[in-house]
Parts: C-alpha cells; sequence; structure tokens
C-alpha cells in the first residue's frame, strides 16, 4: 500500500515502452516500466524481447502484471492505481511515458462469434501462448500486412494455410509493394514473409461474408472478384487492421485526433508532463515504436539534445506508416457485412439493428448496454467507429475491469488522502 515515487513511469511493456524506459533511465532519471502482463515485449516482441533491449532495462524498475485502473494528477505528481496480485498498489511520478499500444479491429459479419473465428493478432498470441494449430486448416482474411505475419507465423508452427483474403485491390496492393524499394529494411521483411508463404493463395478484392459452422466454424463464405467461394476450415483468423488504444490518455485529459493522441514533436501530449510513443500515437510498426520511444524518453527524462538525434529516423518511419495506411485503408463495401441480427457487441450479445437506432456510442451504451461488457468496449469500439463514424466515448475509472477489493481499497485510500 506504501507508495512510490519516480521521476518517469511508463505505461506499456511493448516496443515504444521499452525504448522509452531505456532512454529515460540512460538520461539519468529513476525509471518504472508498468505492464499488464506477466512477460514484457508487447504483441510483436512477446514472449521473448529480443537479447539488446532485454539488456537494456538493467536500471529500470519493472513492475508486470499489473493493470492500470486509474490516473491522476495531484499535488504536483502524477497519481496512478494498479490492480496487482498483491492487491492495490499506488505510484506517483513526476511525468509520465504512455506507450498503451493498439487495439485490433474485428468488424462483425454473420457467423463471426463461432468458436474458431479469431482476430488475427489474437491468432499470433495464441499461437506464440502454445496453442496448437499443427494439421488445422486455416484461413486468414482482411487487410494489412498483419495478415502476411500472421499466416506466415501459423505455417511455421504446422497449420495449412490454404488462402489468405485481402480487402485491398490487386493494383494498390502491388504499388505499396513497389514502394518498399525506398524501405529496404521493410522489403527484406516482406521478400522473408514471401518465401515462407510460397505456395499459398492470394486473394485480393476479397473478404468474408460469413462463417458457417454447427458449433464452431466449419467454412467461411469469401467475397472476391469472381464471385463467393467457400472453404472448409477450422480456424479464421480475421482482422482489418489495428487502432490506438488512448484511453489512459483519455482518462488524463490529453487531446487526441481521429482516435491518436497528438503529439508534438517530442511526444508530449497536449498535458504537460505526459507524453506518449507507439502506435497509440498512430498505427506505423515496431520500426517507428522505437523511434518514438527514444525520443520520448529522452524528452521525459530532460535530454532534448539526445532526442533530436532520433527525429530524422522517426520521419522517415512516419512517411512509411502514412503510405501504409493509405494503401490498406478500409472499402466502404465493409460497412455491409453485418445485418440487423448480427451481433455486434458479444459481451452483452447487442445485435447491430439495436446498435444502429441509437444516435452515438453513449447513447447505445444507455440504451443496448453496448461496450459494457468485460471488454469495455474494446471490440466493438473500434467496429462502431467505421461501421457508424463514431467517435470515442467518455473514459473514467476504472478503464479497465479490476477486482472489488481493490476498488475498495483506492476508495479509501482517496478518503486517508
Amino acid at each position: 500500500m506504501a507508495e512510490t515515487r519516480y521521476s518517469v513511469a511508463v505505461v506499456g511493456g511493448g516496443p515504444a515502452g521499452i525504448a522509452a524506459a531505456n532512454t529515460a533511465a540512460v538520461a539519468g532519471c529513476r525509471v518504472l516500466l508498468i505492464d499488464a502482463h506477466a512477460a514484457l515485449g508487447g504483441p510483436i516482441w512477446r514472449p521473448r524481447v529480443p537479447r539488446p533491449w532485454r539488456e537494456a532495462l538493467h536500471d529500470v524498475d519493472l513492475l508486470r502484471g499489473a493493470t492500470l485502473f486509474s490516473a491522476a494528477f495531484d499535488a504536483g505528481a502524477f497519481v496512478l492505481d494498479l490492480d496487482t496480485a498483491d492487491g492495490l498498489r499506488t505510484l506517483r511520478a513526476d511525468r509520465l511515458v504512455l506507450a498503451t499500444g493498439v487495439l485490433e479491429r474485428f468488424l462483425p459479419f454473420p457467423g463471426w462469434t463461432l468458436p474458431g473465428v479469431v482476430g488475427a493478432g489474437a491468432a499470433q498470441v495464441l499461437v506464440k501462448g502454445g496453442f496448437d494449430v499443427r494439421g488445422r486448416r486455416v484461413v486468414v482474411a482482411g487487410s494489412g500486412p498483419l495478415l502476411l505475419a500472421a499466416a506466415a507465423l501459423l505455417r511455421r508452427r504446422g497449420a495449412r494455410v490454404l488462402a489468405i483474403a485481402e480487402q485491398a485491390p490487386w493494383p494498390v496492393v502491388v504499388g505499396f509493394a513497389r514502394g518498399l524499394v525506398r524501405h529496404p529494411g521493410k522489403a527484406v521483411q516482406a521478400a522473408v514473409l514471401g518465401t515462407r508463404l510460397l505456395g499459398v493463395r492470394r486473394l485480393y478484392d476479397a473478404w468474408p461474408v460469413r462463417a458457417e459452422g454447427d458449433g464452431r466454424v466449419e467454412r467461411v463464405v469469401l467475397h472476391g472478384a469472381g464471385g463467393q467461394e467457400t472453404l472448409a476450415c477450422d480456424l479464421l483468423a480475421c482482422g482489418f487492421g489495428l487502432v490506438p488504444d488512448p484511453r489512459v490518455a483519455s482518462l488524463l485529459g490529453c487531446a487526441l485526433a481521429e482516435g491518436a493522441v497528438i503529439v508534438d514533436e517530442w511526444q508530449e501530449t497536449s498535458v504537460a508532463g505526459v507524453f506518449a510513443a507507439g502506435e497509440t500515437t498512430g498505427v506505423g510498426g515496431a520500426e517507428l515504436a522505437l523511434a518514438e520511444g527514444r525520443i520520448a524518453g529522452f524528452a521525459a527524462g530532460g535530454r532534448r539534445d539526445l532526442a533530436r538525434l532520433f527525429v530524422s529516423l522517426r520521419e522517415r518511419r512516419q512517411a512509411f506508416a502514412r503510405t501504409m495506411n493509405q494503401a490498406f485503408a478500409l472499402r466502404a463495401e465493409l460497412r455491409q457485412l453485418a445485418t440487423d441480427d448480427t451481433l455486434v457487441c458479444r459481451c452483452e450479445d447487442v445485435p447491430f439493428g439495436a446498435v444502429r437506432a441509437c444516435r452515438d456510442r453513449r447513447a447505445a451504451k444507455l440504451a443496448t448496454r453496448c461496450g459494457m461488457g468485460p471488454c469495455q468496449g474494446r471490440v466493438c469500439g473500434p467496429a462502431l467507429e467505421f461501421l457508424l463514424g463514431w467517435g470515442g466515448d467518455t473514459v473514467r475509472p476504472p478503464i479497465f475491469p479490476v477486482a472489488v477489493e481493490t476498488l475498495a481499497a483506492a476508495g479509501t485510500r482517496r478518503d486517508d488522502l
């Protein structure tokens, strides 16, 4: 229960958070790195952080398996309430770096709630965690380079990847691939993935219309340039890109634009002393996240002279991110996938028809409980942003599910203060 004070607290242990924690420590700060999982690295690096970055954290205090559920500014410091295995832990920090990552966007379509239908990113996490896919027939569908990475990992772990269905048109994908000559590192990554996926069918202008099966997915119907096609499968890994997760930033009052946290050239948000780095400021991949994390860490540590060394690298990575996001922008036809009977909030069993009748997310929450289940809108929120053009909802603590006894302890502590 005792409070501890740090110069810099970093929330999120993915590439951006690890880079920020390291550089803030190099700048001479007492640094704490907080992550909700037992293993650092985020979805990209978990379960094993590259050795150089693991070793770079030797001067950083680590707090893993801790869920941040409340944050505020009080008496000249940022106060963080965390739910840990030992109950409530409250910390104070002079400055914060938010590296809270992304949410996977999963658009609802008939049958998407069947067991065996998972997110493309979620499939990677499951496989890395030991989920056995040997011999399973898999279809990967949606949009973006994540599909290729997921398909390659699934195939390497023994799955039979039958097809990769990309919603972007073939000419657009070809143009994007040709543009990789300006980004040699990305070109090498693409070549490696292409080699690992030799023999796998690639479909373009294609997306899932519905999943079918008795108790679990047994087949998927794909819309393609030549009409509809049905593929028998045991697993459908489906993801329509990634979106920033700005909830902690919103709780602190940081300004957002198009769902991403707004930052200045030093990665500082609209709230003084709060910095943000990585995908929470806009989706751009691990290399951009590392560059932003270094800048944020040095800037939070008062060493803008060192932060400036990574500005040009960040600009190059941002240019690639803009090209990628334009190439794989979601097409309007995908807004027609969900029928009125299709569940859009699977936590609270809310059909799309009930949500569509509401004027905004808050009205939908009040009328239907959409977004009020265990995931707190992490699945239906990004989907409804695309389907109905709704913006984010008001954020207030607890921003993640938390044990009642921890909330009670936090309330008692506030009263004592």
